[in-house]
């Protein structure tokens, strides 16, 4: 039975409670797996145990929808993002009002005279009482349906805090308004004095203004991934036989097609550049400043712009399985994901709510009944302070902060990485780089640009179209790196070929054959003793003189006769010195871990300060090296190009994929870098330690303000200053806690890489 995924959008979640509400709805279906709701985001992405099937989808949904929240199938980001600017306007409209009514009511509640009487009711509380209805019966009116959803599930959150407090407020203002009439009225109305209509206004004015605010930001953090989705063109220029082309929906084409795009045009598939030439401005997804000059042969992405010349692809990759594509699925799913802190957030909030009512309730009893004996009361009766006691601590109590403090980092974190080609794939690694000490880094193609090139061949008894025919017949079955300067070595010096029987690759030494006979190898010096071949004393003077020189070698032999070798030359990458400088003032031990000669790799390694060097490692021993690393208490970031560091990739700690375009990469790693540099590897360490830094600090907010807020709208403080804490007031540190917890996750959106 396959798994599968199903993504949702789902409105109506307020706070961390609504979050767990929904996540409980969904695990309670057999089907599913796993499930992960993300608040900022509105969605919800779900682990099935089978495959997707419209009525297991509907069921979910069903059930959903039932539990008081609005779910649908997610197909497209677009029409969530103008739903959110929508709910941004109308939560600002009924702020607004909301803010523009309470300057008024407080005045009349709080500072107005004796303003007479209107048909027998108090003209005071009259007017005040009709300011405040549009408030609690129009901006309000979500606020008290999602609580009542809520407490039809069997769940509290945030709605059920405000509607509470709201309206215990309005109804016995209501009720005080009326008893200047009615004499039938109860006598706790008769005998009260104070209203609060103007808790009212404000706790609803704050609370929307909080929300418009979080809306706001919440479209902030996802800017960057909606500008990615639109950057891929919808239509191409399908090229026929003839020349003629056709503008066709990138749907269609299918991989192995020729597409052509214009000067200025932005390219809408992956593909491979034939017989043309132009420079791409691929900024808007490697992060990378100047344009890029590419000719036939080379890879083009889609969502890069073509400056100059026109350009004739040949796409490699369906539109769905593009790079941009798959960058945009990275870093949603980075989102929805949940980071183990936020755990601790869940559990807390599954009973916060519960609790906070139940402290407002014997709070309240206690000043009611015996606590108003101890101290100078503030109000008319010990009836009143008990409700100002309830209100002020059910509307300050709200989770809103909690819930928001872990996920909307996420968002924003991962956006910005986005912008750059940083890509955060795995949530848990974020903790995990926060806590690492050790980062190990492969060399070719990581430390090295990966592109060797023969430098010397070196003869013994044969000709160089001899040793590069046989070396290039073995290499045409592998992917190496040298296999390909090989190749490229050869074809500039012969194109007469050889033909090799029973062509096998020795992991971790090179490739054999069979060739007149007798055994061809190409490879390292464990091959060669692998198959027979002695070295003269002078040759291994020799070979010494060539390692020490920090070069790559591979041995040609044919039989037990050693014909030479071929040495390789790679560059260094221009940032490899100062990534691994700034690694080091992060704070991190720098491990090169290679299967290169271990001269060669001491001399790469000396050139950009590593000081510890693990050579001569196969490919599938990697892993074990890390896991050694591991055992000896280490906590390893290992940085690997994706296709030989794999098994490191997913055994370390943190795994971070150089090349966003392997297959492995993806599979493997849980950062993944769109270009190949090691400074990217740094600077997403960087965005990891910055993001957990943000969520870290919008929890201990959170928490310090609850601690803090809580007793003070307890009356903590009355016994001794004679403060307690008014309705509106505890509505605005309620709105502050969340925009101060929004706008401290927003500060990622300025982050940037390291600058070279």
């Amino acid at each position: 039975m396959g798994e599968d995924l199903l993504k949702l959008d789902v409105g109506g979640m307020t706070c961390a409670a609504c979050v767990a509400s929904v996540e409980k709805i969904v695990k309670s279906n057999a089907n599913v797996k796993a499930v992960a709701v993300n608040l900022p985001l509105n969605s919800a992405s779900i682990q099935l145990k089978q495959d997707v099937s419209a009525d297991i989808a509907n069921e979910i949904i069903t059930a959903i929808n039932q539990g008081g929240f609005s779910a649908n199938k997610k197909s497209d980001s677009e029409p969530l993002r103008d739903r959110m600017v929508k709910q941004v306007r109308v939560d600002g409209r009924k702020a607004g009002l909301a803010l523009v009514l309470a300057l008024p009511t407080i005045y009349l509640t709080m500072f107005a005279k004796d303003m007479g009487s209107i048909s027998g009711f108090d003209a005071r509380l009259l007017y005040a009482m009709v300011m405040t209805s549009p408030v609690y019966f129009w901006s309000g009116m979500a606020f008290h349906v999602n609580a009542w959803k809520s407490i039809r599930r069997g769940s509290a959150n945030m709605d059920v805090l405000i509607h509470l407090g709201t309206t215990v407020a309005y109804f016995w203002s209501i009720g005080v308004t009326l008893s200047g009439k009615f004499s039938q009225m109860p006598d706790i109305f008769q005998n009260a004095e104070h209203v609060f209509f103007d808790g009212v206004v404000f706790i609803i004015g704050f609370v929307l203004l909080g929300n418009y605010l979080e809306t706001v930001a919440k479209l902030k953090a996802t800017d960057a991934i909606h500008s990615l989705m639109n950057l891929q063109p919808k239509y191409a220029r399908l090229v026929a036989d003839d020349d003629y082309t056709e503008m066709v929906p990138i749907s269609v084409v299918k991989p192995q097609s020729l597409i052509k795009v214009l000067t200025g045009e932005t390219i809408p598939i992956d593909g491979i550049l034939e017989n043309c030439k132009a420079s791409i401005d691929e900024s808007t997804m490697t992060g990378e400043a100047y344009p890029v000059r590419k000719g036939s042969g080379d890879e083009a992405f889609a969502g890069t712009i073509v400056l100059d010349g026109t350009i004739y692809l040949r796409t490699t990759k369906p539109a769905h399985d593009s790079l941009i594509s798959n960058v945009i699925q990275l870093v949603e799913d980075a989102q929805t994901g949940k980071a183990p802190i936020q755990r601790l957030v869940d559990r807390i909030s599954a009973v916060f709510v519960p609790i906070v009512v139940i402290l407002a309730l014997v709070g309240g009893l206690f000043w009611a009944t015996i606590g108003h004996e101890w101290v100078d009361n503030p109000m008319n009766s010990s009836f009143e302070l008990a409700l100002m006691v309830i209100i002020s601590t059910l509307v300050i109590a709200c989770p809103c902060a909690l819930g928001l403090a872990t996920p909307i980092a996420l968002v924003v974190g991962t956006s910005a990485g986005a912008r750059h080609g940083l890509l955060i794939k795995g949530i848990d690694a974020l903790e995990s780089v926060h806590k690492s000490d050790t980062m190990v880094v492969d060399k070719t193609g990581t430390i090295t640009l990966g592109r060797p090139k023969v430098s010397h061949i070196e003869i013994i008894d044969c000709e160089v179209k001899e040793i590069l025919s046989i070396a290039a017949a073995l290499e045409e079955e592998s992917n190496h790196p040298l296999s390909a300067a090989i190749i490229e070595s050869w074809s500039n010096v012969t194109k007469s070929r050889i033909s090799i029987a029973d062509i096998q690759t020795m992991p971790g030494m090179g490739m054999i054959g069979e060739y007149k006979g007798k055994v061809v190898a190409a490879g390292n010096q464990a091959l060669m003793a692998e198959v027979g071949v002695e070295f003269a004393k002078e040759t291994e003077a020799n070979i010494e003189r060539a390692t020490n020189k920090g070069i790559s070698i591979v041995f040609v032999c044919h039989g037990t006769k050693l014909l030479g070798w071929i040495e390789f030359s790679d560059l260094l990458r221009n940032t490899s010195k100062l990534a691994v400088k700034r690694a080091k003032q992060l704070g991190l031990d720098v491990v090169m871990l290679t299967g290169d000669n271990a001269n060669s790799a001491q001399t790469v390694a000396e050139k950009v300060g590593i000081t510890t060097v693990i050579a001569n490692v196969k490919p599938d021993e990697k892993a074990a090296h890390i896991k050694s690393l591991q055992e000896n208490g280490k906590r390893v970031i290992m940085v690997g190009d994706g296709i030989n560091d794999a098994a490191a990739l997913s055994i370390a700690d943190v795994g971070i994929a150089m090349g966003a375009g392997s297959d492995i990469a993806l599979d493997a790693a849980d950062f993944v870098l769109i270009r190949n540099d090691l400074i990217d590897a740094v600077s997403s360490i960087e965005l990891g330690n910055a993001t957990m830094r943000r969520i870290r600090t919008n929890l201990a907010w959170a928490f310090s303000y609850n601690t803090i807020g809580i007793p003070l709208a307890l009356g903590i403080l009355l016994p001794f200053t004679g403060f307690l804490l008014p309705p509106a007031y505890a509505a605005a540190a309620m709105a502050l806690s969340s925009v101060s917890v929004v706008s401290n996750s927003l500060i990622l959106r300025w982050w940037s890489p390291i600058s070279v």
